[in-house]
């Protein structure tokens, strides 16, 4: 049996992150280690955590080599990404010619590189070239109703052109936002 002492410190920190630390394997980790702080035979920890016992021996040897922060370190980066290869091209043609949806960055993606991608992949791709999604709005049209066209008036005339009034005067500031060319756009 690995025999480790802890101090007070370090079991209150153990006690704090194994519900705190912002990872959920990591949290794992500290549970580990506190209930080995507890004084919990290793095949108890390894029942209780739902893990190999040598998970458990790892995590252990992982304390004792570098402490609390040994056991912070996550060490899966995952597989990167076909489409990494092919940015610098196709982030060049999103630059010159922005995609006005998803699919149609999809479409053009598969076109330039030959690699197709479902929707959720594509997005992200195009979020880590720097690329967000616009929201598109539009303006009411008039209305046909004649009560709704009353109330468009009211309110044009009683709220709408004072306060544009009040911009030609100098007494209130007008920010205008533009219509975006297209819903993908860089950032």
């Amino acid at each position: 049996m690995i025999q480790i002492s802890f101090t007070d410190a370090e079991i209150a920190a153990l006690a704090y992150e194994r519900y705190h630390y912002p990872c959920p394997q990591i949290q794992k980790r500290m549970e580990v280690l506190y209930l080995k702080s507890q004084g919990l035979a290793h095949q108890e920890i390894a029942r209780i955590c739902r893990i190999s016992r040598q998970t458990l021996v790892t995590h252990l040897h992982q304390y004792q080599d570098g402490g609390m922060e040994a056991l912070k370190v996550r060490h899966y980066q995952g597989q990167p990404s076909t489409l990494n290869a092919h940015q610098p091209t196709v982030e060049a043609h999103f630059r010159a010619h922005p995609p006005q949806t998803v699919a149609q960055a999809q479409a053009v993606i598969a076109e330039l590189t030959g690699i197709t991608r479902s929707p959720t992949q594509i997005r992200a791709f195009l979020r880590r070239m720097g690329m967000r999604l616009r929201t598109v709005g539009a303006l009411p049209g008039h209305a046909e109703d004649p009560k709704k066209q009353a109330e468009q008036a009211t309110f044009q005339q009683e709220q709408l052109e004072p306060r544009l009034a009040e911009v030609r005067a100098g007494k209130r500031t007008l920010f205008l936002s533009m219509p975006p060319t297209s819903s993908m756009e860089p950032s």
